[in-house]
C-alpha cells in the first residue's frame, strides 16, 4: 500500500492539511534581526521551523500523511526512507496515532538525526547509501509488514502538509515581497509555492540550492529533469534529487533557484547561530546565503525566509 504519490495538492488539500495538523503541529515564530537586515539590505522574516516538533518542517507534511490515512490503512504502520528529518518526523507522527513507523536509514547518515528517530520510537532498517538501495528496502519492508508508503516529498499529503507552512507564514506577516526555501526533494518549494500563490499570486518565489547539489537549478534551465548529478555538498538534507511533480510546481510557480557554495552556506549559518540566536543546520542557512549572495534581487524587499530544521551533530560542525 502506498499513500496518494505524483499528484500535486491542490490549495483546498493544503487548508484541509492546516485543520488536520492543528492539534499536533507548533506554530512556529517569525524572528527578525536588525544586524542580519543591514547586511542583507532587506527586511528578513525568519520563520523559524528549527522550533517545529522535531526540529524540522518535515512534522508537518509526516503528520498530515498519518492522519489522513484511513483506519484499515492506519493499523499496518507506515514505513519510509530518510537521511534523517523526515524519518524522526514520521515517527512523531505515528505516535500521535498509536501506529507503527518503519524507516530504512542510509549508512552514514549523520548520527545525531539517526538517533533522534529511535528515540521518536521508529523500528530503524540500514541500507547502503544509495537513493536505489533506500526504495529497494523500503518496498521490502513495505511488502513484509503492508505498512503504507509515505514518501518523503512527492507524496501528495506530506507536500500539502508541507504547505501550510507559507499558510502559517503569510497570516504572521503582511505584505511579504518575496519567500525563499531551500531546495532538496522539492516538497517544501512545492507546497509552498502553491499555497503561496493561491494567497498571494505576485509573490516572488525563491529557492536555495547547494552548488555541490544543484540538480533542480539545471532541470529548470533545461526541457528536462536532471538526474546525472552526483551531490557533492555538506547539507545533507539536500542531497535528494528533486521529485518530478515537484519540479513542475517549481515551473509552474515560476521559483527561481539560486545555488550557493558550501563556503557560503557555513558563513551564513555562523551568522544565524550568532546574531539570531537559533541552532539551525547547515541545508537551513543555504537560504541566508542566497539571500547575501544575490543582495541586489533582494534589497528593499520585505522577505520570509525559512529556515527549516535544526537538528545538528554539535561534535561534527560544519566549520570545524
Amino acid at each position: 500500500m502506498s499513500a496518494v504519490m505524483g499528484a500535486l495538492p491542490s490549495f483546498e488539500q493544503v487548508r484541509d492539511a492546516a485543520a488536520r495538523i492543528a492539534p499536533y503541529a507548533r506554530v512556529t515564530p517569525v524572528l527578525r534581526n536588525a544586524t542580519l537586515d543591514a547586511l542583507s539590505g532587506a527586511e528578513l522574516y525568519f520563520k523559524c521551523e528549527n522550533l517545529q516538533r522535531g526540529g524540522a518542517f518535515k512534522f508537518r507534511g509526516a503528520c498530515n500523511a498519518v492522519w489522513a490515512l484511513s483506519d484499515e490503512q492506519a493499523a499496518h504502520g507506515v514505513v519510509t526512507h530518510s537521511s534523517g528529518n523526515h524519518g524522526n518526523a514520521l515517527a512523531l507522527a505515528a505516535a500521535t496515532r498509536g501506529i507503527a513507523a518503519h524507516v530504512v536509514v542510509p549508512e552514514g547518515a549523520v548520527r545525531a538525526k539517526v538517533e533522534a528517530i529511535e528515540r521518536a520510537g521508529a523500528i530503524l532498517h540500514r541500507c547502503a547509501p544509495t537513493q536505489a538501495a533506500r526504495e529497494a528496502m523500503a518496498a521490502e519492508v513495505q511488502h513484509a509488514t503492508g505498512a503504507v508508503m509515505v514518501h518523503p516529498y512527492a507524496d501528495t499529503q506530506v507536500m500539502a502538509g508541507q504547505g501550510t507552512l507559507a499558510l502559517e507564514l503569510l497570516q504572521q506577516v503582511d505584505g511579504l515581497h518575496a519567500l525563499i526555501t531551500p531546495v532538496g526533494g522539492g516538497g517544501l518549494a512545492s507546497g509552498v509555492a502553491i499555497a503561496a500563490h493561491a494567497i498571494d499570486p505576485t509573490l516572488a518565489l525563491f529557492g536555495a540550492e547547494p552548488k555541490g547539489a544543484d540538480d533542480a537549478a539545471q532541470s529548470l534551465a533545461h526541457t528536462t529533469r536532471v538526474t546525472t548529478v552526483v551531490p557533492d555538498t555538506v547539507c545533507d538534507g539536500l542531497r535528494a534529487l528533486v521529485g518530478e511533480r515537484n519540479l513542475d510546481a517549481l515551473r509552474a510557480h515560476r521559483v527561481d533557484v539560486i545555488t550557493v557554495s558550501d563556503a557560503e552556506t557555513i558563513v551564513a549559518m555562523q551568522l544565524l547561530w550568532s546574531e539570531l540566536k537559533q541552532v539551525v543546520e547547515v541545508s537551513s542557512a543555504t537560504v541566508l546565503a542566497a539571500i547575501l549572495q544575490q543582495r541586489e534581487r533582494f534589497a528593499g524587499r520585505r522577505v520570509g525566509v525559512v529556515l527549516t530544521g535544526g537538528n545538528v551533530d554539535l561534535q561534527a560542525l560544519p566549520w570545524y
